[in-house]
């Protein structure tokens, strides 16, 4: 949606809202998307925190397994 937003000219999201929706769930749908669009793929510190954001849930998520 952001990719073609920015194509049309209009008002794109914010790295924050994306970001904020990776950390709300949606991080592998981020890195999914972010490669099929190609999208973000080169801009920090945007991949970084995209991938902070993957190693926290999975953490979370072996952490929560083990209990």
């Amino acid at each position: 949606m952001d990719k073609r937003r920015a194509r049309l000219g209009l008002r794109r999201l914010s790295e924050r809202t994306l970001l904020l929706w990776a950390l709300a769930g949606g991080s592998a749908g981020a890195l999914a998307g972010r490669q099929f669009f190609r999208h973000k793929t080169r801009k920090q510190p945007f991949s970084t925190l995209l991938w902070l954001i993957v190693a926290a849930q999975a953490t979370s998520v072996a952490i929560w397994a083990m209990v």
